[in-house]
């Protein structure tokens, strides 16, 4: 078995915390807990107002992750330029399956979701529930595609949007 060489985050790094999107490591703390010392990653989620603390062994088990590459982003777009997989299940279990995509923090799923939730205003008019699931997957990617592109989250909306209504 190969050694993995455990690359820690450092302070200021752009991070995606799969449950809460994109946010940035502020500091490495020290913290007691049950008598146990333990290293934690605190993370500022800009977007929920929200810092997390995240222990430094746990990282990987959580998805803690850098934002994506240029190249993975322009892959994002070539997924959202493809026809939407209409699946015809139950919506309930449709849904469990474009949750679990948007919390695994893969850019590609999410976009995925996008894609296949998105509707024209010439097409039939969507559910609640799919509306929302909807605006939780295009906020979760633009936030990457925001801090990837070195824009604002707005700029970012309107590309994939754009991307969306031109395909």
């Amino acid at each position: 078995m190969a050694l993995k060489k455990n690359k820690h985050f450092k302070i200021g790094e752009i991070v995606v915390y799969p449950k809460h999107g994109v946010g940035e490591i502020m500091r490495i703390e020290s913290m007691e807990v049950s008598s146990i010392k333990n290293k934690f990653y605190v993370v500022k989620m800009e977007q929920a107002k929200l810092t997390i603390r995240v222990p430094v062994d746990k990282e990987k088990e959580v998805g803690l992750r850098l934002i994506s590459s240029k190249k993975i982003i322009d892959e994002v777009f070539k997924v959202l330029k493809l026809k939407p997989k209409i699946r015809r299940i139950m919506w309930s279990r449709r849904a469990q399956e474009y949750d679990s995509k948007i919390n695994s923090g893969d850019p590609i799923k999410i976009a995925e979701v996008i894609r296949d939730l998105f509707r024209k205003n010439s097409q039939p008019e969507q559910s609640y529930s799919e509306r929302q699931m909807f605006q939780i997957a295009l906020e979760r990617l633009a936030r990457e595609v925001a801090a990837v592109e070195k824009t604002d989250y707005f700029q970012a909306t309107e590309k994939i949007e754009n991307t969306l209504y031109n395909k």
